[in-house]
């Protein structure tokens, strides 16, 4: 129809699957939150060099400082809580422009 296929990607494709990647999106960084023992195995412990969140909830709770580990999980939690609502968010407001 006279379009390149930029356009088409640009102005078809990616409104219609925009729910769909900010879904994807949330659901990777859920599932990358999740993955404790890969990031154990892989990117080690190395202390005060290599830290994310799990390593972080599992250590604490390791040296028995279960509040700690608490109020990281807290944290976390939160994070994904409004990234879960900001996802919501955004696939209803999506569905009523369309």
């Amino acid at each position: 129809m006279g379009k390149t296929p930029f356009q088409t990607l640009y102005f078809v494709l990616l409104p219609n699957i925009k729910s769909s990647i900010y879904t994807a999106i949330v659901l990777t960084f859920a599932h990358t939150l999740g993955e404790f023992g890969v990031v154990l195995m892989i990117g080690g412990n190395i202390p005060d060099v290599t830290k994310v969140a799990s390593i972080a909830i599992y250590d604490a709770a390791e040296n028995l400082n279960y509040e700690l580990a608490g109020n990281y999980s807290l944290i976390l939690f939160l994070i994904s809580f409004l990234m879960m609502v900001c996802l919501f968010l955004l696939n209803n407001k999506s569905d009523k422009l369309s």
